[in-house]
């Protein structure tokens, strides 16, 4: 009886992790979004408002999103008087999808 539970729940946990190795590989790796803000932002070097500045976004200026790095900030990618400059902004920078 013990080895037959054994033996049943040994297939279960297989079955689980087959499962979840299944669903790993069918998810894409996405590159930078480009989305245009809506308000002027600073681009921080850090994601703390006491982190330097980098540059000030205008409005309506369009921005690369590496990743959404945390509840407040992303990683962005701004090119500004031909330089790329990459830092952190405020998630509210950008419209609400």
């Amino acid at each position: 009886m013990n080895r037959l539970l054994y033996a049943i729940t040994l297939a279960l946990l297989a079955s689980c992790s087959a499962a979840k190795d299944e669903s790993a590989g069918k998810r894409t790796t996405q590159g930078p979004v480009t989305f245009t803000t809506v308000v002027d932002c600073p681009l921080y070097d850090g994601m703390t408002k006491q982190s330097a500045q980098l540059a000030v976004v205008g409005s309506g200026m369009e921005v690369q999103v590496m990743d959404t790095v945390d509840a407040y900030f992303v990683k962005a990618r701004v090119t500004k008087e031909g330089k790329t400059l990459n830092g952190y902004m405020y998630r509210t920078c950008f419209p609400q999808k």
